[in-house]
């Protein structure tokens, strides 16, 4: 049954991202733990987590920190990391791209790999008694408050997690989960083949280029198949989208 007031719709949202609220934690946990093992303190580590609400990216930055990166290398590396907002951005635009700067704003902060798994289940197909901005907070913010919860609870009770809980192997499961049901229309489908393709080919580049190529790669890639069918001359674009769906 659709949400019929903002309320409705806000408890909706964030009943429906629980169980992928859930799934993060495990990589907060290790997130907050590789922090402490850098020497950074309880402050910095949490200060960096709020900056970035970017899990893939805040290990790759810390990654290079290790190694002693150039501080424009860790900014273009995050930075290229993240252009994948901009394709989630132009996908939930139809659905949420009228709002006004002061609710805009908020929601592009909160926006996340998870929260944009969701919304475009749910917001591709809004009906008017649906407050799609309700929606989409309520899973946005209920994933902010897990992963940050998370990570700080690696901080501070990190260091008595077993290590035979292997954790970190929930990493790369985690993200397939969003990946696989996502693969639904070409500019999806090419941009993770490409990705895909161009991590393991470029895995040997020093300072884990291999991954901002991987990304700025697929990242264009299904920028530019968004774009061609956009474009499509025979118009058949519209019709497309929906048979993906």
């Amino acid at each position: 049954m659709s949400p019929r007031t903002t309320l409705q719709a806000f408890m909706q949202g964030t009943r429906d991202v629980l169980p992928l609220t859930i799934g993060v934690v495990p990589f907060g946990l290790i997130t907050g733990i590789t922090a402490m093992g850098m020497g950074l303190s309880p402050a910095e580590a949490i200060g960096m987590t709020l900056l970035f609400f970017s899990g893939s990216a805040q290990m790759v930055v810390m990654q290079l920190m290790q190694e002693t990166a150039l501080p424009i290398t860790l900014i273009i590396t995050a930075l290229v990391i993240n252009l994948r907002f901009l394709m989630y951005s132009a996908v939930m635009a139809p659905a949420l791209g009228r709002l006004p700067r002061r609710h805009a704003w908020p929601l592009a902060y909160l926006l996340s790999d998870q929260a944009f798994a969701l919304n475009t289940a749910r917001l591709g197909v809004a009906q008017p008694d649906r407050p799609a901005f309700a929606y989409y907070t309520g899973t946005a913010v209920m994933l902010w408050l897990g992963w940050n919860l998370a990570v700080i609870l690696g901080i501070f009770v990190g260091t008595g997690i077993p290590e035979d809980w292997s954790l970190g192997f929930t990493i790369p499961l985690s993200f397939l989960a969003l990946l696989v049901p996502n693969l639904r229309t070409s500019p999806m489908i090419g941009a993770a083949v490409v990705g895909g393709a161009l991590a393991v080919l470029c895995i040997d580049l020093p300072y884990n280029a291999g991954l901002l190529v991987a990304s700025l790669g697929g990242v264009l890639t299904g920028l530019g198949l968004e774009r061609a069918r956009a474009h499509s001359p025979d118009g058949t674009a519209h019709a497309s989208t929906q048979e993906d769906l």
